[in-house]
């Protein structure tokens, strides 16, 4: 559990809240409970780059539906103006925004720390990765001046997925890494015989650096 005055960590647990959002009030993590999620924060409604951010969201919205990850926005604005920015968004960027925004009096960002007092007084472009059984798998950090590659939030969630089910680590760029493609990366042998056995069974340019591809189910 998250200790009270701290930020949460990769590999704890998402800590519990309850929160207002453009979707009715809704119980964190319970409310995705099963499923994957990426919570989002943004600055603040109604601002040129988070418009872009929402859009590029919205418009992988079903390819993380394919994964079974919902998502999840936030910032410290109140709901009515969540609701006037999304209603904008659809009448002038002809682009419906399905995912819930939470509306934050300040309380949930600061249990979060998501507001860091040197970029000003909104929320920083922070994602928190959450697997279906309320752990914190991945956090990133953004600037406000600096909009967020969707796509690598995709990847993370995909390569989190493939990790667990296969019990193999993920290289850089993956799946296009420049070493070995789309291939996955084996964990490292935890005694000789096993390291001596490794290059019998796996590609490998060394025995702590096997990897091989993934079976297409």
């Amino acid at each position: 559990m998250v200790e009270k005055g701290s930020m949460p960590l990769i590999g704890e647990e998402f800590p519990d809240m309850e929160v207002q959002t453009t979707h009715g009030r809704k119980k964190l993590p319970e409310e995705f409970k099963g499923k994957w999620f990426v919570l989002f924060s943004h600055p603040a409604d109604f601002t040129p780059v988070c418009t872009t951010e929402f859009v590029a969201f919205q418009r992988r919205f079903e390819a993380f539906k394919k994964l079974d990850c919902e998502l999840i926005g936030l910032s410290v604005d109140q709901v009515f103006s969540h609701i006037k920015w999304v209603e904008w968004i659809k009448e002038n960027l002809d682009e419906e925004i399905k995912f819930p925004i939470i509306a934050d009096t300040g309380g949930m960002a600061s249990t979060l720390g998501i507001i860091h007092p040197n970029k000003g007084t909104n929320t920083v472009r922070a994602v928190f990765v959450v697997d279906p059984q309320g752990i914190i798998r991945a956090m990133l950090y953004y600037p406000q001046e600096l909009g967020r590659n969707m796509d690598e939030i995709l990847r993370m969630v995909r390569g989190l997925q493939t990790g667990d089910e296969n019990g193999v680590a993920i290289p850089a760029n993956w799946p296009n890494n420049e070493l070995i493609g789309d291939e996955v990366i084996i964990p490292p042998a935890s005694d000789e015989q096993t390291a001596k056995e490794r290059g019998k069974q796996y590609e490998c340019f060394d025995w702590w650096f096997c990897h091989k591809k993934l079976e297409v189910r």
